[in-house]
């Protein structure tokens, strides 16, 4: 009798600490809301475009002028914000929600409507800075997304799919960090993913802790075939990167980045293993600009840059992040393996110039636009590369390293056999056939080297 009431005081104490860790939490997250979303604001954005109705076969053409047929519609854009600022009436939010747009207009969440102005956009990490002249604003508070952790609790708020759903409250966890190529290679893109449910409208809304500080910008989402909604795979930009981003454009009206002047590449396994690496960590060196802070400093293809700064390099993209978040005209250590062996290296970096993938080309010897050369088959290109079969097509003689081509996996000595659906016979016949086969900015070539044949495909 003694040991069953010891077992049922147990089970209703146990139960008692559960419901009690339960309503912690709970209130745990009303109060981050409460906390919040008076942070968070709706953005309404519209732009206008003309539609000319005046049409060549219509029979009233001679009765009404042409202005009667022309209409005016409108594309409207819904999107979320943070308020950075309550005195200056400071808003972040993604630079896609209000990109071209003839008026934005912002509601709070008390209902209040303003007019905002566009302060700064930077397209390459699509944030903006936006402004609306208003008083008895509420600015959030700032985490660090550098100490985040996978498996964090976290929050998002924003205006899913209408304004009549704003300051929509989600739950989650961190569930990645780090994460790049999401969008485009091209963008500095170092998001963290979150199974919090994003949709369209949360764009530009807030990611906060469970101390109520903002530590992302909710950007994007991975949907499965035409589905809009959310799959439990969401992205956000770290704030600490957004904090960057908006000083710059605050203070200088443009983003200021660091230059390294480098082509670089994620270190895969089999890199790792014909280079002799125990580690797959790093970015390998693909080429150096000329010219650039990385030639002035002494690196060269195929280092292999392992640490920059202090900190440890996991990949390429991590790179170029922490590099264009750096100050220009400022010496930094580098580290790097060469042919296995630890070198140290201090680069003074400069400022991003405008185009430098421009620059890069401008300074290339291949005169291809596509970024190689090619010449007809001959026996003595044949055997140069060790192709032994009768082949028809033209050969890839040299190639730009910073070009698409050389990034899709063409090389020298690679025999261009067929350009979509049809043979190559020469090389007129190659550069006709590029027009006339291509899907859009896309090509399919099929590509023989030595006795091997695989199909790659050309970004043009």
């Amino acid at each position: 009798m003694k040991r069953n009431l010891i077992i049922f005081i147990l089970i209703v104490s146990c139960g008692w600490a559960q419901n009690s860790i339960a309503r912690q939490f709970s209130n745990a997250f009303a109060d981050v809301a409460e906390k919040v979303n008076p942070s968070v604001v709706t953005i309404l954005a519209k732009k206008e475009i003309k539609v000319d109705r005046y049409h060549r076969n219509n029979p009233y053409n001679n009765l009404f002028p042409q202005k009667f047929f022309d209409q005016e519609l409108y594309t409207r854009a819904l999107g979320s914000g943070v308020i950075v600022d309550s005195q200056e009436g400071y808003i972040l939010t993604n630079n896609h929600v209000v990109e071209n747009m003839d008026e934005i207009t912002v509601r709070l969440i008390d209902k209040r409507e303003y007019e905002a102005v566009i302060v700064g956009n930077d397209p390459r990490s699509d944030l903006a800075i936006i402004r609306i002249e208003a008083h008895e604003l509420t600015a959030v508070d700032f985490g660090d997304s550098d100490k985040l952790r996978v498996g964090e609790w976290v929050l998002a708020i924003g205006s899913p799919f209408s304004d009549n759903l704003s300051h929509t409250v989600t739950a989650g966890i961190i569930s990645a960090l780090g994460r790049s190529s999401i969008i485009s290679n091209d963008n500095y893109e170092d998001f963290i993913q979150t199974d919090t449910a994003i949709n369209p409208g949360n764009s530009g809304g807030a990611l906060v802790n469970l101390d109520g500080a903002l530590i992302g910008i909710n950007t994007a989402i991975a949907t499965g075939g035409l589905q809009r909604s959310s799959s439990g795979v969401g992205f956000a930009i770290p704030v600490n990167m957004a904090k960057k981003v908006m000083d710059d454009l605050i203070n200088e009206g443009r983003v200021i980045r660091a230059w390294l002047g480098v082509y670089i590449q994620d270190l895969d396994d089999g890199a790792a293993r014909a280079l002799g690496l125990d580690t797959r960590d790093g970015a390998l060196i693909g080429d150096v600009v000329k010219n650039s802070p990385a030639e002035k400093g002494g690196i060269e293809i195929g280092d292999i840059i392992t640490t920059f700064d202090g900190q440890g390099i996991s990949g390429s993209s991590n790179l170029k992040n922490i590099v264009s978040s750096s100050k220009p005209d400022k010496r930094y250590t580098v580290e790097l393996l060469r042919d296995g062996k630890k070198k140290k290296y201090f680069i003074t970096l400069e400022e991003l110039p405008e185009n430098p993938r421009t620059l890069a080309r401008v300074e290339s010897d291949i005169e291809s636009e596509l970024g190689f050369r090619i010449e007809n088959v001959t026996i003595q290109l044949l055997r140069k590369y060790e192709i032994y079969d009768n082949v028809e097509g033209v050969v890839v003689t040299d190639i730009d390293r910073r070009s698409e081509a050389f990034t899709a996996g063409l090389r020298p000595g690679d025999v261009i056999t067929r350009v979509g659906r049809r043979n190559v016979n020469s090389i007129k016949n190659f550069y006709e056939l590029l027009d006339t086969e291509s899907r859009g900015n896309t090509v399919l070539l099929l590509v023989k080297r030595k006795d091997v044949s695989r199909f790659l495909t050309l970004e043009m």
